[in-house]
């Protein structure tokens, strides 16, 4: 599997297409809500530099919600 790439925190935030809908220190709580009226809720931590754990965590988050082939342009 390729390496992830170095992304800030703000950048994953805006890669996804969600509304920033609240935040608690650092975190950033994003929101969308699809067709049939289905909530999707994903938490980011908005720091300048994201560990590659803590990415990896996100990526596995985000996949309930988008495709494999979409995402991996964004974190690979």
């Amino acid at each position: 599997m390729p390496k992830l790439k170095i992304l800030s925190g703000w950048e994953v935030i805006k890669s996804f297409g969600f509304v920033v809908t609240g935040s608690k220190g650092s975190h950033v709580k994003l929101k969308r809500i699809v067709n049939n009226g289905f909530n999707q809720i994903l938490t980011v931590p908005n720091h300048k530099e994201l560990d590659k754990g803590t990415l990896k965590a996100i990526y596995n988050q985000a996949l309930r919600y988008i495709s494999d082939s979409e995402l991996r342009s964004c974190f690979y």
